[in-house]
């Protein structure tokens, strides 16, 4: 696909605790990388879609790791920079059964959140972009990263780039003296695709509504940007058993896709981020309902790979969504 997607977040290293070990009683970590943002470039990379990350990271040994890891993932890092100071990190426990999975965040007063906005050259860099991706995890972290997303939008809008935002709210981040009603319907409002559930709509555009189709409505008289919106529905039968449909509003109908039931879950987070891209990957190439189904296949897989990033192909995820394969050992 010749198309060029951008996108901006933070990067923190994550450790897991090794198989089904608790924090208590592990004493090693397996150690990756991960960020929403930079997950859902990851699988556009995979999926031949030009994909570049913008962040920072600390000037030392373990940044530039994170970098290696990136460009290994096949994104370009020409717009990641470097500055003194620290990386996020952040720590994870599978659960099984019917124990929950739990996550752990060390991220105050990382690189990206002190990052100095004026650094970055968007204009330049959406040259040539056909689509920008923000979460609300960005502006949600400190005032310059709220600063960073906000001139990212705007330069993206203004240069006629599609744009998408995770809303993704996340309470215990708002904490520089800034709440979601001041930041994100601004950053909303320019905004082509959102990812928004009903508790995303009442805390980040302060619409509260019970039925989603509603909730939807309403986000587009208050914001005539928006083309779509859409969401996940999740039943957690346990911690490795979950069941999972996805649907999106086209501004004239609310589109279901087909549920998946997922009996042995290996590593869920990041799950959300692999819909993210199947549906920019879906909505840049076919139509609304088939990059519905490509989006929900890819997340499913991605409950199959450990790891924040969905290292899946084009056509795992497409001979899912046929019912294909599933499951056979492929010669």
């Amino acid at each position: 696909m010749n198309k060029r997607v951008i996108s901006l977040g933070e990067i923190m290293m994550r450790l897991s605790t090794p198989g089904y070990e608790r924090f208590i009683s592990a004493d090693s970590y397996n150690v990756v990388f991960g960020g929403a943002e930079a997950n859902v470039a990851i699988s556009l990379a995979n999926w031949g879609v030009s994909a570049a990350h913008v962040t920072a990271f600390p000037n030392h040994d373990i940044g530039k790791s994170a970098v290696q890891y990136l460009r290994f993932a096949g994104l370009d890092t020409s717009h990641v920079y470097f500055d003194e100071g620290r990386m996020g990190l952040y720590f994870v426990e599978n659960g099984a059964m019917q124990r929950s999975s739990k996550i752990i965040y060390d991220r105050f007063d990382s690189v990206f959140a002190n990052f100095d906005p004026s650094k970055v050259d968007w204009k330049k860099i959406f040259e040539g972009a056909d689509w920008f991706h923000w979460t609300g995890i960005t502006p949600a972290i400190s005032a310059s990263a709220a600063k960073l997303c906000q001139d990212a939008v705007k330069a993206a809008k203004a240069q006629g780039v599609k744009i998408s935002g995770d809303i993704n709210y996340r309470r215990n981040l708002w904490q520089y003296g800034k709440q979601p009603l001041d930041i994100m319907p601004d950053l909303i409002a320019q905004t082509d695709l959102i990812i928004a559930g009903l508790t995303d709509f009442e805390n980040c555009m302060d619409i509260h509504e019970e039925d989603y189709v509603t909730a939807c409505k309403k986000a587009q008289e208050k914001c005539p940007s928006i083309k779509y919106v859409s969401t996940t529905y999740r039943e957690s039968i346990s911690a490795s058993h979950n069941k999972l449909c996805g649907v999106l509003w086209n501004g004239e109908e609310l589109l279901e896709s087909k549920t998946y039931d997922m009996t042995h879950i290996v590593d869920r987070v990041g799950g959300g981020d692999a819909y993210m891209a199947g549906l920019i990957y879906g909505l840049l190439g076919s139509g609304d309902q088939e990059a519905l189904e490509f989006a929900v296949a890819a997340s499913v897989l991605k409950h199959s790979i450990p790891g924040d990033a969905n290292f899946v192909s084009v056509d795992e995820v497409s001979q899912l969504v046929k019912g294909e394969n599933i499951g056979k050992l492929l010669r």
